[in-house]
């Protein structure tokens, strides 16, 4: 018998699991509705997995005596012991948190909420942002460009941090030989290195075989054809 290709084993997906410490923006607490709340930064960290480094700081909680440790995406130019003012007063200051509404045109956010209260899923990636378009008052949306360029209309109550998120020119550095790769992409996700199907054996993959390296049948198939019709069957054996 064959094998399960690559292609079917990953069409098939897997239990998902979620990270313990994501982070993310902490809950919206009634202080920062009205007003603000001050943490202070104590640590900028690397994650393994993660394109950006990330951000210890630390809060008094609003509700009980003790103190809390978020994780927050790091902007561009913080550093340790540096006051983050998270609210609807706070000053449009680097690394702060406020909403999008009152931020002035052309600010530069990052870590935006999609919805209100979803604690950021927009510009999360090192070097990348959102830039605040307009604002309107009467339907209280904010018009905001993504990443790609694309132009979306969100709720003016939506949070964001001020400024772009560090590490950026990440992908501009070469990566100059495999041992790169491999150290990249051993802390993400089994993708490399990958290996094509002419080169495999007969028993891993339907296009093995024969020399030269050839496929030795069409490799065309209708557009809706799941994964595993896509990558091995041919358009004569789909219409028999």
């Amino acid at each position: 018998m064959g094998r399960v290709i690559g292609g079917q084993r990953k069409g098939a997906g897997s239990v998902f699991l979620a990270q313990v410490n994501s982070a993310c923006l902490h809950a919206v607490y009634f202080a920062e509705r009205h007003g603000y709340i001050k943490g202070t930064l104590k640590y900028v960290i690397h994650y393994p997995g993660r394109s950006a480094p990330l951000a210890k700081v630390v809060f008094r909680d609003p509700y009980l005596f003790k103190k809390r440790t978020e994780l927050f995406i790091a902007a561009e130019g913080i550093h340790t012991g540096q006051f983050v003012y998270c609210g609807k007063t706070a000053q449009l200051n680097m690394d702060n948190m406020l909403p999008v509404g009152p931020m002035t045109e052309g600010t530069i956010v990052c870590c935006l909420e999609e919805k209100p209260g979803d604690r950021g899923k927009l510009a999360r990636a090192s070097g990348n942002y959102v830039t605040v378009i307009s604002y309107n008052p009467e339907t209280k949306k904010t018009r905001v460009k993504l990443p790609s360029g694309s132009k979306k209309v969100i709720s003016s109550a939506n949070r964001a941090v001020v400024g772009v998120v560090a590490g950026g020119g990440r992908i501009h550095k070469p990566i100059l030989k495999a041992g790169g790769a491999y150290y990249k992409y051993k802390a993400r996700r089994n993708c490399w290195p990958r290996v094509q199907s002419v080169a495999m054996n007969p028993v891993e993959h339907p296009f093995e075989g024969g020399n030269p390296q050839h496929i030795g049948k069409p490799s065309i198939i209708r557009r809706d054809a799941p994964c595993w019709p896509q990558r091995t069957k041919t358009v004569q054996e789909k219409e028999s």
